[in-house]
């Protein structure tokens, strides 16, 4: 197959650290419409994608937010904006809408041209130094190592390692982080608990004590640790005996739940111990910087956190009666330790049943005088297994549980990752285990790699037939001029604004949202249009538009840790 000669088109003009951005250079534009109108820019102009195509690709409601300190009506301050807008190849038009929406039409023919920067682009297009090296810790999953990893863990893993993906490919220097609680009441609960299941094992009658863990788990790590000890273990004093049993539990559990995290494609830079923490005395120089800044305080027999000074609805006790440190001021210890690592923005994901201990967590790290934006709080909400519609019945503490090693054997990890992306972290998700297994539209992540697989066999068509791929920068992209190939293209050059976005909102939901949307212009237009035909020129620059498309679905989903199938 011959290359056509040169196109004499406009060329692209983009910031090589920012990546082919359409949303920056619009920004820039604006900036240079507000100057002329006399107007002060804001720190950041934000641009949302309209859901109707009437009003525009691009659309911002900066004129609104300006409009107070301008002393004009929006609509008004709209209109001077668009008047000053600078002419630029990105643009066809600016147009005012409703209260002062400005709305922007991008340019055919560029965008045209800008599928031949984004092939160009490659592996790195959405990537951006927007992070400028800044040092980010997220602590995620960090499961109580009392028992396997369950669906909800699943759900945090895949919500986590997404998150660090997406702030990497930013420009952020991002550090993974399990915070092993391997110390505290729930230790020497599985620790008594273990020891019942190895006195049962030796045909005693021994009962579960009444706050015990009743997972066969136990029973299998029981029958390891008479293969491994012996029984000489009981005969030690009770502090000795469950110290032991406890580490040997904790180091199982935890051992089991690295490797079902790495076959999840979850790898951590460090399991963090608590027992460690609680060991080196951090946690009383924490106690004792806040009580030299005046925020502790002793009553009822207990050492309290002066919460209430920060909006906390009521104080917080960090030492109990009987002297025990609560797992509170570990935690508080724990995070300093973060901050004096070096980090510059903490990011942990916790269960709705820690959601009010955000309050008392960012109280402590402002009392001890800490920048308030220093630590996010991602809540993620508990997952509802369903088969055929069916509730499948989860109990950990029951022993009636479906754990996350279960999950991926049935469904596959891309399976899992991927619809566990398809809704806000902070929002139930229901997961019907045969919806997830369907070959079908109905399937989400189906949906999306068989938009890959597609794509690749049209190259391996090319392959098999020996024809030569055309060379992407004299290609006449110009050629792509039906409304679908128009739609597919602005929506691959959304990408980079959707990452950023998803960057700075914490919300890897947004990917998945966004390649199932491309997923969808690209299925009927693939069953509707021919891509190689027999005009050589249109088979070009058909083939750039889908080679085009299978890039940015390959991009997304490694952002997401899904992998992208040649053959489905």
């Amino acid at each position: 197959m011959a290359s056509s000669p040169p196109m004499a088109a406009t060329r692209v003009f983009r910031d090589p650290n920012m990546g082919l951005n359409v949303t920056d250079s619009l920004s820039d534009a604006l900036k240079a419409a507000l100057a002329g109108a006399g107007l002060e820019a804001p720190d950041e102009v934000l641009w949302e994608v309209p859901r109707e195509e009437a009003h525009g690709d691009y659309a911002t409601n900066v004129a609104m937010l300006l409009a107070k300190g301008a002393r004009r009506p929006p609509r008004e301050v709209a209109q001077l904006l668009r008047q000053h807008f600078p002419p630029v190849p990105q643009v066809q038009k600016v147009e005012v809408a409703g209260p002062g929406f400005l709305n922007v039409f991008l340019a055919p023919d560029w965008c045209s041209t800008a599928l031949g920067e984004i092939l160009e682009a490659g592996e790195s297009y959405a990537r951006s130094d927007r992070g400028r090296g800044s040092r980010v810790q997220i602590e995620f999953v960090s499961a109580n190592p009392t028992g396997p990893l369950v669906v909800a863990n699943a759900r945090a893993a895949a919500v986590g390692d997404s998150l660090t993906r997406i702030l990497a490919a930013q420009g952020y220097r991002v550090f993974r982080e399990y915070y092993v609680n391997d110390a505290g009441n729930q230790v020497q609960t599985l620790a008594r608990s273990l020891e019942a299941r190895i006195r049962q094992q030796l045909g005693e009658q021994a009962e579960l004590p009444e706050d015990a863990y009743p997972g066969e788990y136990l029973v299998e790590l029981a029958r390891e640790h008479l293969a491994t000890g012996g029984s000489k273990i009981l005969a030690a004093p009770d502090g000795e005996r469950l110290d032991r049993l406890g580490r040997f539990a904790v180091e199982r559990i935890t051992a089991d739940q690295r490797r079902v995290l790495g076959a999840y494609g979850v790898e951590f830079d460090r399991w963090f111990s608590e027992r460690a923490l609680r060991e080196s005395g951090e946690a009383a120089r924490v106690l004792e910087r806040l009580r030299e800044r005046g925020y502790v305080y002793e009553a009822e027999g207990a050492v309290w956190f002066r919460s209430t000074a920060f909006g906390d609805d009521k104080d917080r006790v960090l030492v109990k009666s009987d002297g025990e440190p609560t797992y509170f001021v570990s935690d508080i210890a724990y995070h300093v330790n973060k901050i004096e690592r070096g980090f510059e923005r903490l990011i942990d994901l916790w269960g709705p049943d820690h959601h009010g201990h955000v309050p008392r967590m960012k109280a402590a790290l402002r009392a001890l005088g800490y920048a308030e934006g220093l630590l996010d709080v991602l809540i993620v909400q508990l997952v509802s297994l369903l088969r055929q519609g069916q509730p499948v019945r989860m109990s950990k503490r029951m022993g009636e549980f479906v754990t996350m090693e279960e999950l991926i054997e049935e469904v596959g990890r891309d399976a899992a990752r991927f619809t566990f992306l398809t809704r806000r972290h902070d929002s139930p998700l229901d997961f019907d285990l045969e919806v997830v297994t369907r070959q079908t539209a109905e399937n989400p992540v189906y949906y999306v790699q068989y938009a890959h697989a597609r794509i690749a066999s049209i190259f391996q068509h090319l392959r098999e037939r020996k024809l030569p791929l055309p060379d992407w920068q004299r290609v006449d992209l110009l050629r792509l001029s039906l409304p679908e190939e128009q739609s597919l293209i602005k929506r691959l050059l959304q990408l980079p604004h959707v990452a950023a976005g998803a960057a700075r909102a914490l919300e890897p939901h947004r990917i998945a949202y966004y390649l199932q949307e491309l997923a969808g212009l690209f299925h009927p237009y693939y069953n509707r249009h021919r891509v190689i035909g027999d005009d050589r020129a249109l088979t070009e620059a058909r083939l750039a538009l889908v080679a085009g498309v299978g890039l940015v679905v390959r991009n997304g989903l490694d952002l997401l840790g899904v992998s992208a199938p040649e053959k489905m």
